[in-house]
């Protein structure tokens, strides 16, 4: 059995609202009799900064580039995904009609939009926990225009995201992020 724990006090706004969450993570397996373990899950980025466990996306400005990473994340449904400020300012918005600028829905249909507001300090977190399965196609706020987008497969593809792009910039195919797990922004040619 896998159970993922938060611990780290983080500030994120979630449909409109202030909250205050914890947050940091770690897994663990419990054996046949009753005994848990525990697994750590690190990741690092392409720089090679540790990012926290594997379902976490740092948010990156270096020089005049924005960008998410990794740029595609495959999670299976229930999994929480933490978004965190690695270097600028930046949000994790899902593209649904109507969230922020967003003139196109590219989530699935039933599940809930996420907008974690313009997030300026390093180190910030914002999480979402992926109850619907499909493809969530998100972008930042600040950074939309060029191009700072990413991709999340939740359990298997599907939903209006599959068979194009976003309209703001390109993002690993659905198929290539279910079968590397993770694709950082370094290793993805736009």
């Amino acid at each position: 059995m896998e159970r993922r724990q938060y611990l780290k006090a983080t500030s994120i706004t979630a449909t409109g609202g202030l909250m205050t969450l914890a947050g940091c993570s770690s897994s663990g397996t419990q054996s046949d009799n009753g005994d848990s373990t525990s697994e750590s899950q690190h990741t690092t980025d392409s720089s090679g900064e540790a990012t926290g466990d594997s379902n976490t996306v740092l948010m990156v400005t270096e020089g005049s580039q924005y960008y998410f990473d990794p740029i595609g994340l495959f999670v299976e449904t229930g999994d929480t995904v933490t978004f965190k400020i690695r270097s600028g300012n930046h949000s994790a918005t899902a593209y649904q009609k109507g969230n922020g600028p967003a003139s196109v829905t590219r989530i699935p249909d039933g599940a809930q939009a996420f907008d974690s507001g313009t997030l300026s300090e390093r180190g910030a977190t914002f999480q979402y926990t992926f109850e619907t399965t499909g493809t969530f196609d998100y972008y930042c706020l600040p950074h939309k225009t060029l191009g700072m987008v990413g991709r999340i497969v939740v359990g298997k593809p599907g939903g209006p995201a599959e068979g194009s792009m976003p309209p703001d910039g390109k993002v690993p195919k659905s198929e290539t992020i279910v079968d590397n797990g993770r694709i950082s922004s370094s290793d993805f040619s736009r």
